[in-house]
């Protein structure tokens, strides 16, 4: 056994993994994190990006630059043309971003699953009742993003976007660790809640982004949320995407939450744990 495997099998026991990224002081890790991946320091640069290397399966081969300013500047990279092929059927909504599948089904009496057996109030993590009755007995799928992965996300269909609320909160960690341990856990972190209709269909759809501890960043390509805030904000949009336009981008890795009204169905591909990539089916629209 290698020196990195026998550190990974330590570090990947739940009740370690949750001690070690959870009773933390969050927030202040969170702003430090933020404040030393901007470092451009060629040394810090090189050593945080071996140090990123050696605990995560960095793979950086589709990225479209392979020199960085600065760890964020990895963080955030963009990949070459046509590194994310995008699904052309105009029955299929893609994923937004390449990502593990997690819990995901139906709607069910206004509740979803963050992880089997921990349910949440859908009214609860978009913050409004009469939002969450439109998906009533509609379909949702969660998406993680690990720290190594491609932390942009994308339209998942041509649509346009209505409005987005900015929800100031923790930054619990949302690995499956963390999951099963705390209730209402998406509800808790700081999230937006981005509401759009599909251009050709008028169909409703919503993506949430959560953030994360180290995280705490989502920044979308068409609107500026400004600075942080401790109240809850609504900007209203009228932003047109193409599908697989970039839409914003998380400044580590987190979760995305798709939500869609009655008549989507899960794609028949979609198995919970796997790996999906931006541009793969997601969900078959109606009709």
């Amino acid at each position: 056994m290698t020196v990195r495997s026998a550190i990974m099998n330590v570090l990947l026991r739940e009740d370690l993994n949750f001690l070690l990224t959870n009773r933390v002081p969050r927030r202040a890790l969170t702003r430090f994190t933020g404040w030393f991946s901007r470092i451009e320091q060629p040394l810090v640069r090189d050593l945080s990006l071996r140090a990123w290397g050696f605990f995560a399966d960095l793979d950086l081969s589709d990225a479209r630059d392979r020199r960085f300013r600065s760890l964020h500047a990895c963080f955030t990279r963009e990949l070459r043309p046509g590194a994310r092929p995008i699904d052309p059927a105009p029955s299929i909504l893609v994923s937004p971003c390449d990502a593990i599948v997690g819990a995901s089904g139906r709607v069910r009496d206004g509740q979803v699953l963050q992880i089997k057996g921990f349910p949440y109030a859908l009214a609860d993590l978009l913050g409004d009742e009469t939002h969450a009755a439109t998906f009533r007995d509609g379909c949702y799928v969660t998406l993680r993003l690990t720290s190594s992965m491609y932390h942009r996300f994308h339209a998942p269909h041509d649509l346009r976007v209505t409005s987005v609320s900015h929800f100031p909160g923790d930054t619990w960690n949302v690995n499956p660790a963390t999951l099963k341990r705390v209730e209402r856990l998406f509800c808790r972190n700081e999230r937006a809640v981005i509401r759009a209709l599909l251009s050709a269909t008028r169909h409703a759809l919503t993506l949430v982004p959560v953030a994360a501890i180290l995280v705490a960043g989502i920044r979308l390509r068409f609107l500026d949320l400004g600075p942080r805030s401790p109240r809850r904000r609504t900007f209203q949009c009228d932003a047109t995407l193409a599908k697989g336009e970039e839409m914003g981008w998380f400044e580590h890795g987190s979760t995305i939450v798709v939500f869609v009204p009655a008549g989507f169905q899960l794609h028949e591909t979609l198995r919970e744990g796997q790996m999906i990539r931006a541009g793969q089916p997601l969900l078959r629209i109606p009709g």
